[in-house]
């Protein structure tokens, strides 16, 4: 149980900012009061679904009903709004990515120090049905020992035309689609990244990257490949994750897929050449004796991106530990700078 029903109020009710609006009212001891935004036409949105329709931060911020915002602006004033927002007593949900750079989300950070409220960022594709399951499969070793993971994601219709391309809102892909990639990674396979190498491609934008190629090595001698493309006709799969047993493929967000495994953990290394274009291989030529098994489905696990709010909730009553780590979020932001860093030099750049 929890002492209260909280009052939300969301700032910038455009795409983001509806599907929270969309999401608050089914969440137990939530309440959504209103919602505030330049735009009139979006003010009306939110007067037609019965909610305070605030023409500026400040009236927000001075409503007691509201005790809880959530940021869904462009990237570039999400610091000063969170930070406003704190000082006036409200705890707060930020849309990613949280800053611009990890020295505004210092900023913010000393902030929620000073003032004591909640600060959490939404990082919501950590509730994403094909991310969970290639955790399950990396964390309980189905594919042996993986070494490398590649995560995908491609559509075809370049940035949107809005915000997102103009490089003085923080628009391009790095900071769109990279900040999820990148955090789920690091969750992934927590240890030290020791180099980065990053490319962007700028097919339909001068100004920010539509896509990006950003390549990790793990401490370990694991590695990574983040890629988001926009202009791709036909897509790669979300996921390709090699183990030392076995490789798993997701396809897409219908979970279409298939793990391949060793039938037998000790197999052979022989094998029978085989004609290969205008050559022979035996390092190619399939198994045979020792063969494979394939399972056609991918192990499916059960996700409610409302518990990300509910977990919200119980951080603010001390019921429980915050999902999103304010540090986790820090990390991913200075591993995005470093990324940055590679593009401008063309070189490899250590990290950690």
């Amino acid at each position: 149980m929890r002492s209260k029903e909280y009052g939300v109020a969301i700032i910038g009710f455009g795409g983001m900012g509806s599907q929270h609006g969309r999401l608050i009212p089914t969440v137990e001891d939530m309440k959504l009061v209103g919602a505030c935004d330049i735009d009139p036409k979006r003010q009306d949105a939110a007067a037609g679904l019965g909610l305070k329709a605030y023409t500026d931060l400040q009236a927000l911020l001075s409503d007691p009903e509201v005790d809880l915002v959530i940021i869904a602006t462009p990237n570039h004033v999400h610091a000063e709004i969170a930070i406003a927002a704190m000082r006036a007593g409200k705890h707060v949900i930020c849309e990613k990515p949280v800053t611009l750079n990890s020295r505004e989300l210092q900023d913010i950070l000393d902030v929620q120090q000073e003032t004591g409220m909640h600060f959490v960022v939404g990082q919501n594709r950590r509730w994403d049905e094909d991310y969970l399951a290639v955790k399950k499969l990396v964390d309980e070793k189905v594919l042996g020992e993986v070494f490398h993971v590649e995560s995908k994601v491609h559509g075809s219709r370049g940035i949107p035309g809005d915000w997102r391309g103009k490089q003085e809102f923080g628009g391009g892909m790095l900071l769109d689609w990279g900040v999820h990639l990148a955090d789920r990674i690091l969750l992934l396979f927590p240890e030290k990244v020791k180099s980065v190498y990053c490319q962007f491609t700028h097919i339909t934008n001068a100004e920010v990257d539509d896509g990006f190629r950003l390549s990790l090595t793990f401490e370990s001698g694991r590695t990574a490949l983040l890629e988001v493309g926009t202009t791709h006709y036909i897509k790669n799969p979300l996921w390709y994750v090699n183990g030392t047993l076995g490789t798993a493929v997701i396809e897409d967000w219908s979970m279409k897929g298939q793990i391949v495994k060793l039938a037998h953990a000790s197999g052979s290394h022989d094998a029978t050449p085989i004609v290969a274009g205008a050559g022979l291989t035996k390092t190619m030529a399939p198994r045979v004796n020792d063969h494979t098994t394939t399972e056609e489905a991918i192990p499916r696990i059960p996700t409610d991106i409302r518990d990300f709010y509910r977990n919200v909730l119980d951080a603010i009553e001390g019921q429980a530990e915050i999902i999103v780590k304010n540090q986790e979020v820090l990390r991913v932001m200075k591993l995005l700078e470093a990324a940055f860093r590679s593009v401008e030099t063309n070189q490899v750049v250590a990290f950690e």
